[in-house]
């Protein structure tokens, strides 16, 4: 049986690097993008774009996997669902020089790029990015469609809302909670937990009404 082909939405920087992480990966035949842009974008570095999201939809679902590779959270998790609920099979997509336990666990539609680290009892939610570099350490929890992004750490047991976005070069304690869609800067320390939509920034983390009032 031959290899399936792989269809990325979202002809971005993002969508670049997934499939080129998915080239190394080596379980697909072909990748072409899909964007609406189309047909203003008609390619992604050495990939074709091909059509539209309303073009993907209509494809046959016998074949191919997918693969959504928007920034956004919240569309990227409305795709996933759109495209799971039409039938599509989704792509999970993990670099061979990322190093990921046995004793972990990747959601659906995530990807895990070069150079990270995902260790023993660790889970990731569907729609999960963690991106060049990052760690994620034993025992952490991440919600659907968070992103830890480049060079960001996260120590043991550390639980990331839905959506939450931890910004490059970021560090979090051991044990600290993020919530759901909360934005931590880049370069920040997170020594303390942080609520729902909040966005923090600093070392430590603090949250930006807080910041202002301390006049820093």
């Amino acid at each position: 049986m031959s290899a399936p082909r792989l269809f990325i939405l979202g002809a971005g920087g993002h969508g670049k690097v997934a499939a080129d992480c998915a080239r190394a990966q080596g379980l697909w035949s072909a990748i072409e993008f899909f964007d609406d842009r189309w047909p203003g974008v008609s390619a992604c570095a050495e990939w074709p774009v091909v059509g539209t999201g309303a073009d993907l939809l209509r494809r046959d679902k016998i074949g191919h996997e997918i693969f959504v590779a928007i920034g956004e959270a919240g569309t990227r998790l409305t795709w996933i669902e759109r495209l799971r609920e039409a039938g599509f099979e989704l792509a999970t997509i993990i670099h061979p020089r990322a190093i990921v336990s046995s004793g972990a666990w990747i959601g659906p539609a995530s990807l895990v790029a070069a150079g990270a680290v995902v260790n023993i009892g660790a889970r990731l939610g569907e729609g999960v990015i963690v991106n060049t570099a990052a760690s994620v350490d034993h025992d952490c929890a991440l919600g659907a469609g968070a992103h830890i992004c480049p060079g960001a750490h996260l120590a043991g047991g550390v639980e990331i809302g839905r959506g939450a976005w931890i910004g490059v070069g970021a560090a979090v304690r051991q044990g600290i909670r993020i919530g759901m869609g909360a934005v931590i800067g880049a370069g920040a320390a997170v020594v303390k937990d942080i609520g729902d939509g909040v966005t923090a920034h600093g070392v430590p983390a603090k949250p930006l009404a807080e910041r202002a009032r301390d006049g820093r």
